[in-house]
């Protein structure tokens, strides 16, 4: 290998992960080569700001760090080398600002991810890292990694490797999950994460409110509760809420072949304030008038507590129902409608710096590796932080090895 080769890094994957590696490579004075398998760079990206990039959460360290599940103490070293601020103040550095909204997640001002990526990609190009497009890793020749190209099969050995292929949620945008089949590492099968859940609906509720939200509600599973929004499904229910509770529901689900939800409807007020309100006289106004106009509960909210049979008359009783309306959740959607995937490349089979034991000046990055997280910033943190320490892992290990 020629002391050029040696100084080369090839980043496999253009995603936030791969992307993050590149630059931190690149100013540290390698030379760097970004491969995609697509068209165009960071699809997956680019779909997750369509409704308002959220790139992480304002919320303090240790309730951040268990989202993160079993792979909490991972994550904390991702997190150190590059934090929350870091990222909020990398944004405002490629002329993002942030801001932190009212539930405490953080988005760029322009609530859109294609000013970030076009300000990124600009930064590369100034630091000299090359992409190239429609060129798909397909293994290893020996020591080479072997890519297939528009121009046939090209083989290339740098000094150090990224991969950051993402996992195998959204397979149309390019994470197929195809690399499983040659890496040398142990990988835990990937299962749908930030994913909906099948509900028996009847006919009146899926046919009549499937694309109406539950706002203002909170969700809870065993000891979890999220408060948020979810959204009634044809197939079921999705949503914000539901994706902070997924892993323990998916978990449920694949375990006992159902999970039981129970939704506050009106989290805000007591049983017995509801009761009170309810107890209100009624006139001549339906039950469902008199819901809304008493404890402020829509049409979607009214026909949810009809789900588990008629309206009790008693207020009490219907206030208990507000407060806890349980729905049984009997399936999950599979990896091609999740945001995210639980699974991937197993710690073990690592060191600190998210190098492959196996295959030394190797490194792992992204939704590649085995964590999950819910939605709310803590997707795209993690993978950018472990970007930047698979980058650090690497100038080091080129260090060590001359």
């Amino acid at each position: 290998m020629t002391q050029s080769a040696k100084k080369q890094v090839h980043v496999i994957g253009a995603g936030p992960a791969g992307l993050m590696a590149a630059e931190r490579l690149a100013q540290s004075g390698l030379s760097v080569v970004v491969h995609e398998r697509m068209p165009s760079v960071g699809r997956k990206f680019l779909m997750a700001g369509r409704g308002g990039l959220n790139l992480t959460h304002s919320e303090p360290l240790a309730p951040f760090l268990d989202r993160y599940g079993a792979a909490a103490s991972r994550v904390a070293g991702w997190l150190e080398a590059f934090s929350p601020s870091d990222l909020a103040a990398w944004a405002a550095g490629l002329g993002q600002p942030t801001f932190v909204g009212s539930s405490g997640r953080v988005f760029p001002r322009a609530m859109k991810a294609s000013p970030l990526l076009r300000a990124w990609l600009a930064r590369l190009n100034a630091l000299d890292v090359e992409v190239r497009l429609r060129s798909r890793w397909t293994g290893w020749e020996d020591e080479a990694l072997r890519f297939e190209t528009p121009d046939g099969e090209r083989l290339e050995t740098p000094g150090g490797v990224v991969l950051a292929l993402g996992g195998a949620s959204w397979p149309r945008l390019g994470s197929d999950a195809e690399w499983t089949q040659w890496l040398d590492a142990p990988v835990r099968p990937f299962r749908p994460a930030n994913a909906g859940f099948d509900v028996a609906w009847s006919d009146v509720l899926r046919e009549g409110f499937a694309g109406r939200p539950l706002k203002g509600i909170a969700l809870t599973h065993q000891d979890r509760t999220a408060r948020g929004e979810a959204m009634i499904a044809a197939y079921g229910i999705e949503g914000g809420a539901i994706y902070a509770l997924s892993a323990g529901l998916r978990d449920a689900v694949e375990r006992d072949g159902q999970a039981t939800l129970v939704i506050d409807l009106k989290p805000d007020l007591a049983a017995d304030d509801v009761a009170a309100r309810l107890a209100r006289p009624r006139g001549k106004a339906s039950l469902s008038n008199h819901l809304r106009k008493t404890v402020g509960l829509d049409a979607v909210g009214a026909a949810l507590l009809r789900e588990a049979g008629p309206l009790p008359t008693a207020p009490d009783e219907l206030a208990a129902r507000i407060k806890a309306t349980t729905v049984t959740l009997s399936g999950v959607q599979g990896l091609e409608r999740a945001i995210s995937a639980a699974g991937g490349v197993r710690f073990d089979a690592l060191d600190k710096h998210l190098m492959l034991t196996a295959r030394p000046g190797v490194f792992v990055a992204g939704e590649m590796l085995d964590w999950e997280a819910p939605t709310g910033g803590y997707l795209l943190q993690a993978s950018f932080a472990s970007g930047v320490v698979a980058a650090q892992g690497v100038k080091a290990w080129l260090d060590r090895s001359g």
